[in-house]
């Protein structure tokens, strides 16, 4: 069965996820974070199937996160380099990461991000850059953009002018 496309969709969530919104992509991507670049390291690091696994960096070049660099002629053998869309993403995976770490880490932390100068652990958080707030106060939220077609303005407005949390809204996309 075809799965649904969601480049299309106005929706900047869903034109992300159409990116990267196979779990597969997304462990590819922290695992290039990690400095890792070739087919095997994949292979090794993620236990993927091969063909699934050319399926992802393919999928991941074709969106422009990643490139592919040729390291070797004979036989032909590529690394895979993030791209600066490819670079952009590392908050997001640090973001998954913390939410991750909050609610599904029983066992205690396996992963922390650190101050790779002091080793102080981080406490990551989303901040508005103009006020400095957290993007968590329930002060912001999304509202339909210049762009925004009629399906985006009515889904924004079912909360606007009322609390996300009663009306069930995300506050996204």
């Amino acid at each position: 069965m075809q799965r649904k496309s969601f480049g299309t969709m106005q929706c900047p969530v869903a034109r992300s996820l159409e990116r990267v919104g196979e779990w597969w992509s997304i462990l590819i991507l922290r695992d290039c974070f990690h400095g890792l670049k070739r087919f095997d390291e994949f292979e090794k690091s993620l236990g993927i199937a091969p063909n699934m696994l050319t399926r992802r960096l393919n999928g991941l070049v074709e969106s422009g996160l990643l490139e592919r660099s040729q390291y070797s002629a004979h036989p032909p053998r590529f690394e895979y380099l993030l791209t600066e869309l490819g670079r952009d993403f590392r908050p997001v995976l640090q973001a998954l990461l913390t939410w991750g770490n909050k609610h599904f880490a029983p066992e205690g932390l396996s992963v922390v991000i650190v101050d790779r100068e002091t080793g102080a652990v981080a406490e990551p958080v989303l901040v508005d850059r103009l006020s400095g707030r957290p993007l968590s106060d329930p002060v912001f939220c999304s509202v339909p953009g210049p762009a925004a077609d009629e399906r985006t303005r009515w889904r924004h407005a079912r909360h606007l002018g009322a609390g996300e949390e009663r009306h069930g809204g995300t506050g996204h996309g």
